[in-house]
């Protein structure tokens, strides 16, 4: 069979752990064989990240500005534990995800892969719940600070002009932590601009949620510029398409998604999305179950798995041992990376090639083929087959060779 060709490459960053297993395993199985892959390759191991002081993060991310079209391995955020594991880290690098995230100034979208063999354990979801999770500032891009005596900690602004604004923080009388987070307008802007234009190409309705009532000044200017936005912008298409858009508290809003059908696009900010993806993604089945993909207000796209790197999995792995890890969100990164590129290409035969990927996935998890994340969360009387990951891919393959 004559492998598909490209003709721009893609950006392909590596990873960590049993991701980065998987990430070999799928290109020698499902890829190769069947493209004639063009990629820029970048190493964001965590090792390697270390080498080039963080560089190489930064260089992939304006790669992908460059061509378009990233795909993304699972990597490591290394914590004080992290550091133990590996101690040739100089320091605790921050996050890859972040630092990409804050360079594009994107909106992340993780919807979850739904399975017929598989109901949300939020029984009155029918329907998948998109979370768009802004990807820029926040805690992620936070400076912190641990004090050990008392004293005042004090937020000051010093513009352009000269002029000067401050507040006090804190006043403590004894050791403290403190964290400076900041937004930017427009990257706020972008995110609302994001979110509405997806809910008009995918039709559904969009909910936003943050906390205005505590953080009045900060959540404030997200809640406002949600709201300029939309009567400004795109009220009218909503209105013509028969589309709502809601604002309410978080906690509001979260009691209002478990009693809802699912359908809609939840928009939230950066940490509060990271922690509501997962939170949707292990109802509706797994995290492995969960498409990511970032859209920066250029149109650039990286597509990425949703879940950490397998940490457990890669220990049993470095001793030998086969594992059932779940490749299905990683998969779908690539195939989701594959298409962009053939859109943007108008290469055909590599979109078609995406699509019959993930329905070779599909038809393997139907035939109750699946790894072991899975086979406990199957409706009664299907008669599912627990297999390794190479078992998996393996089937996926078999496949895709009928397909193809």
């Amino acid at each position: 069979m004559e492998k598909i060709k490209m003709t721009t490459p893609l950006v392909e960053m590596d990873g960590d752990e049993m991701t980065r297993v998987l990430w070999q395993m799928i290109k020698q199985e499902l890829i190769c064989p069947f493209v004639e892959l063009k990629t820029e390759y970048y190493d964001l191991g965590l090792l390697h990240r270390n080498e080039t002081q963080d560089r190489v993060t930064v260089d992939a991310a304006y790669a992908t500005k460059k061509y378009g079209v990233a795909v993304k391995c699972a990597t490591i955020t290394p914590n004080r534990q992290r550091m133990e594991e590996y101690p040739q880290l100089t320091q605790m690098w921050k996050s890859p995800n972040g630092t990409i995230r804050s360079i594009l100034d994107g909106t992340v979208f993780r919807a979850p892969i739904l399975l017929d063999s598989i109901r949300p354990a939020v029984r009155n979801w029918k329907k998948p719940i998109t979370i768009a999770r802004h990807a820029y500032g926040d805690v992620y891009k936070a400076v912190d600070l641990y004090t050990k005596e008392p004293g005042e900690c004090t937020l000051m602004f010093k513009g352009v002009s000269g002029e000067e604004q401050s507040v006090l923080v804190q006043k403590v009388d004894g050791p403290a932590v403190w964290q400076g987070a900041h937004n930017k307008e427009s990257s706020i802007r972008s995110f609302a601009r994001a979110c509405f234009q997806y809910a008009i190409d995918t039709r559904q309705d969009l909910w936003f949620s943050t906390k205005d009532t505590i953080a009045k000044v900060y959540d404030g200017e997200f809640k406002r510029v949600f709201e300029e936005e939309y009567e400004a912008n795109y009220k009218q298409q909503f209105e013509a398409l028969g589309l709502t858009y809601f604002y309410t508290l978080i906690d509001d809003a979260v009691a209002r998604v478990i009693r809802s059908e699912g359908g809609f696009i939840w928009a939230c900010k950066n940490y509060d999305g990271d922690v509501m993806s997962d939170m949707v993604s292990t109802a509706f089945g797994s995290l492995a179950m969960m498409t990511s993909v970032l859209v920066a207000p250029d149109g650039t796209t990286e597509y990425e798995a949703a879940h950490g790197t397998v940490t457990k999995h890669y220990y049993k792995y470095l001793k030998g041992e086969e594992t059932s890890t779940n490749p299905m969100a990683t998969i779908f990164a690539w195939s989701g990376a594959l298409r962009k590129r053939g859109e943007l290409d108008g290469n055909k035969e590599l979109q078609d090639f995406a699509h019959r990927l993930e329905q070779a996935c599909f038809a393997v998890l139907n035939r109750g083929v699946m790894t072991k994340d899975l086979v406990n969360l199957v409706e009664p009387g299907t008669n599912p087959t627990a297999v390794t990951s190479r078992e998996f891919i393996a089937a996926i393959r078999k496949e895709l060779e009928a397909a193809c």
